[in-house]
Formats: structure tokens, C-alpha cells, sequence
């Protein structure tokens, strides 16, 4: 049980619950145990009368009176145990999704390129439920089948030996054949928890890509993957089912011959007077009690492989190595006129080529800089390097003459604002979309929508600040939804902005709205801006031309645009481009 093991010793703030939860499951089944002992003494008192003997009526009626108060009590503390039962699941279900959400926070952005998010979700909700089933399992079951066995092995032995060890005999050959089953269900439950995470991961795929798979009529394919994948699972199920019944007949067969060779005896050594009335029915419930425990085994060591199954990629996360220590906003402050020095730095993704290739550059206070190039140059990849979501192989980064080394990935990006291309928004309200990170008044969240040419279209919804805008910003358009990012970035006001290709999915209508508000935007800080529509950069103080992962060229855009070069190429791809929508139209 090694994932159990890791779990019990990571859960240390809940270990006074279980200790308290232990104390009451050993006082329970101490209780379970004092039962049959009072209807032995009721049974001897009325053996005694029946066979002609003075019996004491008093000692009956306490002995009544007692097993009456005693089931009383067994309740009440049954009720407990469970209350504080769910207490323990419900505080072990919080401690572990937070541990779980915390560890993958921190995990590089290099983790989440090659992981589907649906099964990322998926190896969390089965991790969560399968331990909690066990711990369930083990402070209803588990603990008590233990101490109940020995307890009940030991009163045997008191009065038979034979008796004794004949019981204790079961318990190693029903654990022993329950192992196998439990064993062989374990390995068949990975196989399905690998499938079930391709599912889901596909399931959520296709929720987030609804649009897609509408618009190309493959809704039965996906259909239809989901529903072999099911059945995969379904298949592996029938045969752990299987194998699970089979040793289950086998095994219980083999206990119920053992159970009447032992009530043989029970019966021939009160037959034979060497146990009284009492004595027979107190070992009989005994061994009734016995029973429960050996049944439930079969069950708990099921429950023990499917936690160990279930937990195992849980654990693996756990294990992983933090990229990142996260750490309170206010103990970071901004920088003042930022400057970012690259000095060869070179990068690859895993198993590819160099993206990057010995960049060196310099980008000054107040300087708008704009990253060119044909697709797959670098130039998304340089900003991912700006904001430390990966670490270059070779050469070095500073902010301002410090090595990005020394410094936390989140300060860094505590000074950096971001507008993406893609629209990047949470399914919540247009305030919390905008302040998202930042504590901020409703004054100062309508003073940047305004900033941000966004107020016009906000003061009209019917919820204004608190008008919800669906998943991915899907109740608003494209200019709408650049527009309340642009809003998010003049709020943060960090001193560097980076804007990833911001006005390239809209209309000449909207690009205009948001060219206005990012002219706003841009004012005394360090900008960086990746566009293929070059009259979005025509007043940038530099371009930096990127082509195959090196800088082939840098200069002002009239300094490019007048001499060979990538820049003028593509320059002249987009005005050759223009020339023919106008000719086209006779407009020129």
C-alpha cells in the first residue's frame, strides 16, 4: 500500500481526527464484544431455572437493563463515529484538492504542453474519491475487522484452543485467495483508469471545440469514440468481475465447510457437558461476529487496490518537482524603467530543434518594440521566454542588469500586462474578468473600461459590471472581448506590456476601438508587440526581425522598410495584397 502510506503520512494536520476516530472504533467494537457475554449470563440464569436450580430474577433483569444501555450507548457512539467519519472525508476531500490544485499551480508551463486538461481534472476527481472511499473503508471496516478478530480469537482460545486456532486458521487461507482477486483487480483497474483519462481528456476537447466539431458534422465519430472507450472499460469490468466471483465461491465455499466442522464441535462439547448453554451460544455469536470481519475482507482489500490504482497518477503529481514558489503579491513591487537585456540566448522545446538561436538584443525604458517574422520564427516563443514560462538552454536574461535566475517567475510577471491574441477570459462577470488578480473598486474598474474604450458597451448590458460573459467571453464579439483584456492590462499597470498579435482577429471597425485604447494602454512603459498587420506597429520605435530563430535584422520600421530584408518582403506581400482588393473594386 504504498500510495496509502504517502497519503496517511502527507494528511499530518488530520492526524489528531484519525487518532480520535481510532479510539472510538477500539471503544466500539469493545462494546460489539460485551454482547454475547450478557446473553451468555441471561442464558446460564435460565438454564439454572429451567433445570429445577435457584436463579437469580435480580441478575436478569440487570443483565437486561445493561444490554439495553449498552445498545443505547453502541448507537449513540455509532452515530458519532459516523459524524466524525464524513468530518475526517470531507476535511481529507479539502486538505488533498488543495495540495493536489497548489502542486500543479506551481508546475512548469512544460507540464501542461504535453497533458490534456480534461485528464489532468479526471486524475484529480478519481484520486479525491477512491482515498476517500478507503479512508471510508478503513475507519468502518478495516480497523474494526482487526481488532474485532483478534478480540474474538482470543475469548475462543479462553475457551477451547482448538476452536481458536481453527478460526484463526480461516483468516490467513480467505486473506490469502482475497489477495489474488484483489491483486488482479488492482492491475485491470490502471488499465481502465488510463482509458477513462483518454475519454475525458477527449470529452472536455470537444466541449471547449464545440464549434468545431459542429461546423465539420463529426459529431458520431466523437460519439462513437467515447462509446468504444466506454466499452473497452465495460470489457476489462466483465473480467474483473469475473475473476472477482469466481475466487469469491471459492473462498466462501471453503469457509463454510471450516464453519461446520467448527459448530460440530461446538455442539458435541455441549453435548458432552464440557460447555453449559451459555458457553454455546456466547462462542456461536462469537463466531457469528467472526464472520462479518473475514466477509468484509474481501471488500477492503478490493477497496485498498482501487485506492492504490486510483490514487497512483494523484501521487505521481504530487511527486512531481515544483517549477515554481508561489508567494504573496504584496511582497513584490514593481520595477521603474524596465529594461530587458537577452545575451545568446538560444531554446528548444522537448525533443525538437532550437527555436531560439543566440538572440542578443536590448530593449530600453519606454521603447516600443515589435517582434516580426514569418510563422514558427520564434517570436510567441520569445515572449513565453520573457515571462519565464520556460527556461532557455543557453545564454542568459536580465531585468534590469539582473540575471532571471535570481529572480522569482513571479515578480517577473508581476510586471508584466498581457492582451493575447486569443480571447482570454473567465466564464464570471465583465468586474471580475477585469480586476482578475487585482483588488479594485467599482470606480476603478468603469475608469478603465473607459480607458479602455470598453465602457460604452458595458454601461448597456443589462448587469453592467456584473453581466456575466460565458465560457471564453462567448456572450461578447472579438472587439468586445479585446477591448475588457485591454481594460484588465490598464488596471494591473505593470511596466511592461507585451501584446501577442491583439488586433489581428478583428474587423477594421473594431481594430480601430482597440487601437485607440491601446494607444492609451502603451503610454511610459516597455512595450512589446507581436503582429503580422504592420500598420498596428508603423509607430514602434523598433523592429526586431526574427527568421528561423534568429534575429535577421533590427532597425526603425522606415529603416527596414528601405532596405532587403524579411521585414520588406513581407512588407510588400501585404501592400501587393491591399492593391489587389482595390483594384479589384476599381478603387485603384
Amino acid at each position: 500500500m504504498p500510495n496509502i502510506l504517502k497519503i496517511i503520512k502527507l494528511s499530518k494536520p488530520l492526524h489528531g481526527v484519525i487518532l480520535s476516530m481510532s479510539f472510538l472504533i477500539v471503544f466500539g467494537v469493545f462494546l460489539d464484544l460485551l454482547t454475547p457475554f450478557v446473553s451468555k449470563f441471561i442464558i446460564d440464569e435460565i438454564v439454572l431455572k429451567i433445570q429445577g436450580e435457584v436463579a437469580d430474577t435480580d441478575k436478569i433483569i440487570l443483565l437486561i437493563i445493561f444490554g439495553f444501555v449498552l445498545s443505547l450507548t453502541k448507537n449513540a457512539l455509532d452515530a458519532y463515529s459516523s459524524r466524525k467519519g464524513d468530518h475526517l472525508a470531507g476535511e481529507l476531500e479539502k486538505f488533498l484538492t488543495n495540495k493536489f490544485y497548489y502542486q500543479i499551480l506551481t508546475l512548469p508551463q512544460t507540464y501542461f504542453d504535453s497533458e490534456l486538461s480534461g485528464k489532468i481534472i479526471n486524475q484529480l476527481g478519481r484520486g479525491i474519491k477512491s482515498i476517500k472511499n478507503f479512508f471510508n473503508t478503513a475507519t468502518n471496516f478495516i480497523i474494526p475487522s482487526i481488532l474485532q478478530s483478534i478480540f474474538i480469537i482470543i475469548t475462543l482460545a479462553y475457551y477451547s484452543v482448538p476452536i481458536a486456532l481453527l478460526t484463526a486458521g480461516i483468516f490467513p487461507i480467505y486473506l490469502y485467495l482475497t489477495s489474488i482477486s484483489a491483486r488482479r483487480w488492482g492491475k485491470e483497474e490502471e488499465k481502465k483508469n488510463k482509458i477513462e483519462d483518454i475519454t475525458r481528456g477527449r470529452i472536455q476537447e470537444v466541449i471547449t471545440n464545440i464549434k468545431v466539431v459542429k461546423s465539420f458534422t463529426n459529431e458520431l465519430p466523437e460519439s462513437n469514440f467515447v462509446s468504444e472507450k466506454i466499452k473497452k472499460i465495460n470489457t476489462i469490468y466483465a473480467k474483473q468481475s469475473k475473476n472477482y466471483h469466481l475466487i469469491d465461491f471459492a473462498r466462501n465455499s471453503g469457509v463454510t465447510f471450516l464453519m461446520i466442522a467448527i459448530y460440530s464441535i461446538i455442539f458435541y462439547m455441549t453435548f458432552e457437558g464440557r460447555f453449559s448453554i451459555g458457553v454455546m451460544v456466547l462462542i456461536i455469536q462469537l463466531l457469528d461476529q467472526a464472520r462479518r470481519p473475514l466477509y468484509a475482507m474481501s471488500y477492503i482489500l478490493t477497496q485498498v487496490q482501487t485506492a492504490e490504482a486510483g490514487s497512483k497518477e494523484f501521487i505521481e503529481i504530487l511527486d512531481l518537482p515544483q517549477g515554481e514558489e508561489l508567494k504573496s503579491k504584496s511582497s513584490y513591487k514593481n520595477v521603474t524603467n524596465p529594461q530587458l537585456t537577452f545575451e545568446n540566448v538560444s531554446f528548444h522545446y522537448k525533443d525538437s530543434e532550437d527555436v531560439l538561436k543566440t538572440i542578443s538584443a536590448k530593449l530600453g525604458p519606454d521603447e516600443k518594440v515589435a517582434l516580426v517574422g514569418h510563422s514558427g520564427a520564434g517570436k510567441s516563443t520569445l515572449v513565453n521566454l520573457i515571462l519565464r514560462f520556460y527556461e532557455p538552454q543557453n545564454g542568459e536574461m536580465k531585468l534590469n542588469g539582473e540575471s532571471y535566475n535570481e529572480l522569482d517567475q513571479q515578480f517577473i510577471r508581476n510586471n508584466v500586462a498581457l492582451v493575447f491574441q486569443e480571447n482570454e477570459l473567465f466564464s464570471t462577470t465583465i468586474k471580475e474578468n477585469v480586476a482578475y488578480g487585482i483588488k479594485a473598486t467599482d470606480e476603478e474598474v468603469i475608469k478603465a473600461l473607459k480607458q479602455a474604450n470598453a465602457w460604452d458597451f458595458v454601461e448597456k448590458l443589462p448587469k453592467k459590471l456584473n453581466a456575466e460573459v460565458g465560457e471564453r467571453g462567448v456572450k461578447l464579439s472579438g472587439g468586445q472581448k479585446q477591448r475588457i483584456q485591454i481594460a484588465r492590462a490598464i488596471l494591473k499597470n505593470a511596466p511592461i506590456l507585451i501584446l501577442d498579435e491583439a488586433t489581428s482577429n478583428l474587423d477594421s471597425k473594431s481594430e480601430e476601438a482597440v487601437q485607440d485604447a491601446l494607444e492609451y494602454l502603451m503610454k511610459d512603459k516597455l512595450v512589446i508587440i507581436i503582429a503580422h498587420r504592420f500598420s498596428t506597429i508603423q509607430n514602434v520605435d523598433k523592429i526586431i526581425v526574427l527568421h528561423k530563430g534568429k534575429i535577421a535584422d533590427m532597425g526603425t520600421p522606415g529603416e527596414l522598410a528601405r532596405k532587403d530584408g524579411v521585414y520588406s518582403e513581407l512588407l510588400q506581400y501585404q501592400i501587393e495584397g491591399n492593391k489587389k482588393l482595390l483594384k479589384k473594386y476599381e478603387l485603384y
